[in-house]
């Protein structure tokens, strides 16, 4: 297939391109900056441009445009920032997708949609949360309407916390580990929706390839684990002591409201549609997970 895809200098786009040619599908990436490469095509999603031809041919869209969650802390403009930097891209390249007349459009979301879930395990049928981030993914996903309504395929990949050998979540939590600083966070009883980047890779080309799948995609490995758990696997990943406890109201005083909704939630997420689609993780648990990104 011919895949056009933004977002492609991130965490899962520099992952997902080069897997992708290597399944055979031609890759043509949006950038926000002059192209230099001939596979590079350029799109301004502030003012609704994208380069003459750069969706010519395509059979699908895939969308990994946003900034990062937990990057920043989370003030009114950065707020307002990780709404624009979601929804716009996705509103332009849905109406493109529409105008286009491209079958399938695959685009980003995440777990933050179900909100707080405490020890409930919950699938794609599982409803919307509460909370900033739950607003947040619901418009995100509400942007890709002008595609569906098009008819064409839109597959929403709610993703998960994504363990990956550098960047996200390890590359913060990985050097205190190792310095043996590491710890449970809050109570540590708070579930974590962890997933490995291959299997993150594996389920975005899964729907791709799959027209059976349609609508959310929770992109999570098959066995949350809790945050004391978590860690106890990362602690002896490591070989590092890891005896410390980070108190909730620290974390909040650290990362204002980031921390209720980003740390201390409890997600226990499964991936349904994955398992039902007879998906194989090249993860099952944490433990393989972590074993593989910290080799």
């Amino acid at each position: 297939m011919r895949v056009v895809i933004s977002g492609s200098s991130g965490l899962i786009g520099t992952a997902l391109v080069p897997h992708l040619r290597s399944a055979g599908h031609e890759v043509v990436r949006l950038v926000r900056r002059t192209p230099q490469a001939p596979d590079e095509r350029g799109w301004d999603p502030p003012s609704g441009r994208i380069d003459d031809g750069a969706l010519e041919g395509a059979d699908a869209v895939i969308n990994l445009s946003g900034a990062g969650i937990g990057d920043k802390r989370w003030s009114g403009a950065y707020k307002q920032e990780l709404r624009d930097s979601r929804t716009i891209p996705t509103d332009v390249l849905a109406r493109a997708v529409a105008a286009h007349g491209i079958p399938t459009f695959i685009s980003g979301s995440a777990v933050g949609f179900y909100g707080d879930t405490g020890q409930v395990a919950v699938d794609e049928t599982g409803a919307r949360g509460r909370g900033f981030l739950a607003d947040l993914v619901r418009d995100w996903e509400n942007a890709t309407a002008p595609a569906a309504e098009a008819g064409a395929r839109v597959v929403l990949i709610r993703t998960g916390l994504v363990l990956s050998h550098s960047g996200g979540l390890m590359g913060r939590i990985k050097p205190i580990f190792t310095f043996g600083l590491g710890g449970r966070l809050g109570s540590g009883e708070q579930y974590w929706p962890w997933i490995s980047l291959d299997d993150e890779v594996g389920a975005i080309t899964h729907a791709l390839e799959h027209d059976t799948v349609v609508g959310p995609l929770n992109a999570t490995g098959p066995a949350p684990v809790t945050n004391a758990e978590f860690t106890k696997v990362m602690a002896a990943t490591v070989h590092r002591p890891a005896p410390w406890m980070v108190p909730g109201f620290a974390m909040r005083a650290v990362l204002g409201e980031f921390a209720d909704e980003g740390v201390l939630v409890s997600q226990r997420v499964l991936p349904g549609v994955l398992e039902r689609e007879g998906y194989t993780f090249q993860h099952q648990t944490v433990q393989a997970a972590l074993a593989a990104v910290l080799e």
